[in-house]
């Protein structure tokens, strides 16, 4: 069972890592192709949409074969598609390959999410280990690409990690599958709350579902463009390309573990201090971020960063606190809906913002825009603290 935990956490490492291996590429690609920013990066579009709308399906999928053929099609799949983004011979091809890339990669959080849950007997601690996986595939994507990229050509970043998903894949299609029933512990227990708190929490979650994914994903993929603009002189050709990706690599590995610390906060003093301070400190921060260049946008992106990765944990909680468990998994999946639902809209968006600004400051603004709606929001959560009457069960992070 150890075994097959370890290839479902490297599966969600690998699910952020493919998702941005093209927000790296594409600055090679654009000037390869004669292409501009925004134009070639609009070719990335299918792929977040196949991601959303396919997640549904994979769940229906999972349940019906089950998790361990879903997940071996995953990596298979993850990897023949990204072989065959590297292939591409234009801008068709390249938007098909990407497609497939979000189509398979939608197979992994409604299903190794919950095949962690089925076969983990700490659930909350597996979970909180399998979202630093998840955390570092972003983090790796940027520099990664960035390397391969700049020294061995953009279609060397889809071709090397393809392969070895494949060869993965294989691996852990000959893995005997476990058949292991659930703990029964159905997670933590709610608190003994008033449904006006509850509707509360529930509006808030929602709309830092929505706004918060907004920027989660927008800074996510925009990242490397952002350096590449700030960090003016001798950042140009491979070198260039790979320095870029390292910075952003960088950064998103500084944030990676930030869960972890958040998720041992939330159980001593409870969401809403929480909340309030890392929803604020992005809306700060992403406004000044949009007004520095050189080193400085380094500098303001770690703490930013910090902030961004540090508030994943923090809806999930209170839905696992402020939800029975009779209605706790399809709150879930109207959060996960929201999410993946802006998600798919993030690149284009960042596309149109680019072509007619010219720039990552207007894009800045608005994810900063988008923070303080949610900051606005947290407000109205209930209590300081935790509620003194609250299961006595840590809380999955």
């Amino acid at each position: 069972m150890n075994r097959t935990l370890r290839f479902v956490n490297i599966a969600h490492f690998l699910d952020h890592y493919f998702l941005l291996i093209f927000p790296t590429a594409v600055l090679a690609i654009h000037p390869a192709w004669g292409m501009s920013y925004g134009e070639a990066l609009a070719l990335g579009t299918p792929g977040f949409i196949a991601f959303a709308l396919c997640t549904p399906l994979a769940g229906w999928l999972g349940d019906r074969y089950g998790d361990k053929p879903l997940m071996v099609a995953f990596f298979l799949g993850l990897g023949l598609s990204s072989i065959a983004t590297g292939m591409a011979a234009g801008p068709i091809t390249l938007a098909l390959g990407l497609t497939g890339i979000g189509a398979f990669a939608s197979i992994y959080h409604p299903v190794g999410t919950a095949m962690i849950v089925r076969l983990a007997a700490r659930t909350g601690r597996a979970l909180g280990v399998n979202g630093v996986y998840g955390n570092l595939g972003v983090a790796a994507a940027a520099g990664a690409t960035g390397l391969l990229a700049g020294y061995l050509g953009w279609r060397a970043a889809f071709f090397v990690p393809g392969a070895l998903t494949v060869l993965l894949g294989i691996a852990f299609a000959w893995l005997p599958a476990v058949v292991l029933d659930a703990d029964g512990t159905g997670g933590p227990k709610s608190f003994e709350a008033t449904n006006g708190d509850r509707l509360r929490v529930l509006a808030v979650v929602f709309v830092a579902s929505l706004f918060g994914g907004i920027a989660f994903n927008g800074v996510t993929v925009a990242l490397p463009k952002i350096f590449e603009e700030r960090l003016t002189g001798g950042l140009d050709g491979a070198s260039g390309v790979a320095a870029i990706g390292a910075y952003a690599s960088l950064v998103f590995a500084l944030a990676a573990f930030t869960q972890l610390p958040v998720g041992r906060l939330l159980d001593r003093i409870g969401a809403k201090p929480i909340m309030v301070s890392l929803t604020g400190l992005q809306a700060v921060l992403f406004l000044v971020l949009a007004q520095v260049d050189g080193a400085l946008a380094v500098l303001v992106s770690v703490p930013l960063m910090l902030a961004v990765f540090g508030e994943i944990p923090v809806g999930a909680w209170l839905i696992g606190h402020y939800v029975g468990p009779a209605w706790r998994s399809r709150v879930y999946s109207v959060q996960f809906l929201l999410t993946l639902g802006v998600s798919s809209g993030i690149v284009p968006m960042i596309a149109v913002l680019h072509e007619r600004t010219g720039s990552s400051t207007a894009l800045l603004m608005l994810l900063g825009g988008a923070m303080v709606v949610v900051f606005a929001m947290s407000l109205v959560l209930p209590g300081g603290a935790r509620s003194p009457r609250a299961a006595p069960q840590p809380a999955a992070e």
